[in-house]
């Protein structure tokens, strides 16, 4: 009984120790299009991040439409921390909204930003897509629109 009370005292440091929400994140841009070049491309178009730190992946739209980022095999291997929606890219941006829990795809408006704030808690290789389709059915993705996320 003594070494089950002594285990349950030392689980906390056993187990790990810190806040990764109040840590100084890995910061990632995406730009989501390029304006007045190849809009259905994402820039870069492959990222990698590791288990168990915190990133803040920003996600911009220079162009003139919108585009979705959406990879739930993805979101399935990573705990959100918080998405936050900003009025700008860059210095002296306000937050204009938060969104907590579990996330599989988000939209970012014509020239907007966007913050994904992230924990990768398992490995693999993953692809976000937009799936924002033409009157000709053809989506954003397969016009070239995709980030291949491999998480280490």
């Amino acid at each position: 009984m003594i070494f089950a009370g002594a285990l349950l005292l030392a689980a906390p440091a056993a187990f790990g120790e810190g806040d990764l929400s109040r840590g100084t994140p890995v910061r990632i841009r995406v730009d989501l299009g390029k304006a007045g070049v190849a809009i259905h491309k994402a820039y870069p178009d492959k990222i990698t991040v590791e288990t168990g730190k915190l990133y803040k992946l920003t996600l911009y739209n220079p162009t003139k439409e919108p585009h979705y980022f959406t990879s739930p095999r993805f979101a399935s291997k990573i705990w959100t921390f918080k998405v936050q929606v900003k009025s700008k890219i860059g210095e002296g941006s306000k937050i204009l909204g938060k969104v907590r829990g579990a996330i599989e795809e988000v939209e970012v408006y014509a020239g907007q930003v966007l913050e994904w704030w992230f924990v990768p808690v398992s490995t693999g290789t993953f692809v976000a897509r937009c799936r924002i389709r033409y009157k000709d059915q053809k989506s954003h993705a397969q016009k070239g629109e995709r980030v291949t996320i491999t998480i280490k």
